[in-house]
């Protein structure tokens, strides 16, 4: 490992992904290993397993016994080095990510592995337990669909949002989703169909909301003083961000925003030297169509109560000026949640190389990825945002 921490930048060299679904069919160890397996093979001038130096795993640990890193160790054979295991709710993938930028950038680590990956079709009854926030609205128990469906409400009383600019999120990322090889869902939809699916809370429909999925994604970063041993091409990580906040903190904009997300914006635009104009393609949160729409705000890709506007207009279409989730996002992809952070990464990686196909951005040069997850009494409660760029 080197010693020396001046000016070191950490890159992505390599990035692996596995189709999310239904994956009854393959065990935690099993997706996991894929997913590695296609990250080595994804570096250009290859690397050997031996020349990773740690490792950061995300996971939840909903459907498994993945308790601790030992689990990475098993399902990839990297033994006797460091392994992190890292749980932050739906920004799990994304913090593991972080954590791995910031051992890299501090000379800690030269070469590092982050995977995260989810079962969540096995255990239905531990994910419906553990989405129920017992305490967060005045002692009563409210549903992640329902909490959601309150922003959404409050947003359309504020902004005189419609359900119509709300549904053009899922018309759009389900466009996108029907066209990348490794979406849970590839269907295309209509405002009719997202509108008059069925309710699951008002105002948010079956549509509206993203399916449950199993999955796994891998990345491999590197200090850029040994990037060129493995790739022509890297990517550079130019900022990231993370932060917490409530809504019970008395934020008379918390219905409305994400506060967090903000705050997390905030730090990695400035550690990337970058304003929200400059990113050129983005894939973020949308356990929600609501979500989505709100996070164009609170990114700063339009002020406040704007977002309704923005996908009028067409800003965050795949052809558009800022495209938002050319992968179709959770609510196309699915949300395994340790893995969709990382898995954004991916995407965003390939974005940035030119290698992301029928969903290809034209010629971006400046890539974000973002999530949000639940605290103990909120949603929204935490937020990860890393910017990449290509140089």
């Amino acid at each position: 490992m080197s010693s020396d921490t001046s000016g070191r930048e950490a890159c992505v060299i390599g990035s692996g992904m596995i189709d999310f679904g239904e994956l009854f069919d393959q065990s935690t160890d099993d997706m996991a290993e894929r997913a590695y397996l296609n990250a080595l093979d994804d570096v250009d001038h290859g690397i050997s397993p031996s020349e990773i130096d740690a490792a950061w795993f995300g996971t939840l640990n909903i459907a498994d016994d993945a308790s601790s890193g030992a689990s990475l160790a098993h399902a990839t054979g990297l033994f006797e080095i460091p392994v992190t295991r890292v749980e932050n709710a739906c920004a799990t993938g994304s913090t593991a990510f972080r954590s791995a930028v910031e051992s890299v950038r501090a000379g800690e680590t030269d070469v590092a592995l982050v995977l995260g990956v989810e079962k969540m079709r096995d255990s239905a009854a531990g994910l419906i337990e553990g989405a129920a926030l017992d305490q967060v609205w005045r002692g009563r128990g409210v549903t992640m669909p329902a909490f959601f469906g309150m922003r959404a409400t409050r947003h359309m009383h504020e902004f005189d949002t419609t359900e119509e600019q709300v549904a053009k999120v899922s018309v759009k990322n389900h466009e996108n989703g029907a066209k990348y090889p490794h979406a849970h869902y590839r269907f295309e939809c209509s405002v009719e169909d997202v509108v008059e699916s069925p309710t699951v809370t008002y105002p948010l429909n079956l549509y509206d909301c993203c399916p449950v999925t199993d999955g796994a994604a891998a990345l491999l970063v590197a200090s850029e003083d040994v990037a060129s041993e493995y790739t022509d091409d890297p990517i550079h990580v130019a900022g990231s961000g993370l932060s917490t906040d409530s809504l019970l903190r008395g934020d008379d904009e918390a219905l409305v925003g994400f506060p967090a997300t903000t705050q997390a914006a905030g730090q990695a635009y400035a550690q990337a030297d970058i304003s929200a104009s400059e990113v050129d393609v983005a894939e973020v949160h949308d356990c929600f169509t609501i979500t989505e729409l709100v996070t164009y705000e609170d990114l700063g890709f339009c002020e406040k109560g704007e977002g309704g506007t923005l996908i009028d207009e067409g800003v965050v279409e795949l052809d558009g000026e800022t495209p938002v989730n050319p992968s179709g996002g959770l609510l196309a992809k699915g949300h395994p949640i340790g893995a969709s952070g990382v898995a954004q990464v991916v995407e965003i990686y390939e974005q940035l190389r030119g290698e992301a196909g029928a969903v290809q951005v034209e010629r971006p040069e400046v890539g974000l990825q973002h999530n949000i997850g639940i605290g103990r009494n909120a949603t929204g409660s935490v937020s990860c945002v890393n910017v990449l760029e290509r140089r």
